[in-house]
C-alpha cells in the first residue's frame, strides 16, 4: 500500500480498492493492506454481482472462475471463512432466516471480530479543562 500510496500522490490520483460489499460484511480483508484505499467502487456489489460485472467487461472466464483465494497454496477464502460465498450473499440479501443457524453464528462472530475495521480509528479527547 505504501508503494501504491507514493504512486499515487507522486500522479495526483487516488488509490481504488476491490473489496466488495460480501468481504466488507465479515472484515474479509487486511486494514490497512488491501483495505486501505481512498474509493471501492465495487463496495456495495457482492460477489456474484462482481462477477457479473467482470463477465460484462469481457474479463476471461479463468479470472472469473478462480475460486477466490489468499496467496498460501492450497487455501481458499471459503475454506478459510467456513461458509460459502453464497451462503454469505444470502445472508446479506435475505437476511438471517436464509442461511443455516450455524452459519448465521459463523457470519456474525466474523463480523463482530471486524467491527473496528469499518469505522475509522478512534481519536483520544483530553479531559476538559
Amino acid at each position: 500500500m505504501t508503494t501504491l500510496y507514493y504512486v499515487a500522490n507522486r500522479l495526483n490520483y487516488i488509490v481504488a480498492g476491490t473489496g466488495n460489499r460480501t468481504e466488507i460484511a465479515i472484515g474479509y480483508y487486511t486494514k490497512y493492506g488491501d483495505g486501505g484505499v481512498d474509493v471501492l467502487p465495487l463496495g456495495a456489489m457482492v460477489k456474484s454481482q462482481v462477477r457479473a460485472l467482470a463477465r460484462e467487461l469481457g474479463v476471461p472466464a479463468p479470472v472469473i472462475e478462480k475460486p477466490p483465494a489468499r496467496a498460501l497454496a492450497g487455501q481458499t477464502d471459503e475454506g478459510e471463512m467456513g461458509f460459502t460465498y453464497a451462503e454469505l450473499e444470502h445472508y446479506l440479501l435475505r437476511g438471517p432466516d436464509a442461511v443455516a443457524p450455524a452459519t448465521v453464528m459463523k457470519i456474525e462472530r466474523l463480523a463482530r471480530a471486524s467491527e473496528h475495521k469499518r469505522h475509522l480509528p478512534p481519536v483520544f479527547q483530553p479531559p476538559a479543562r
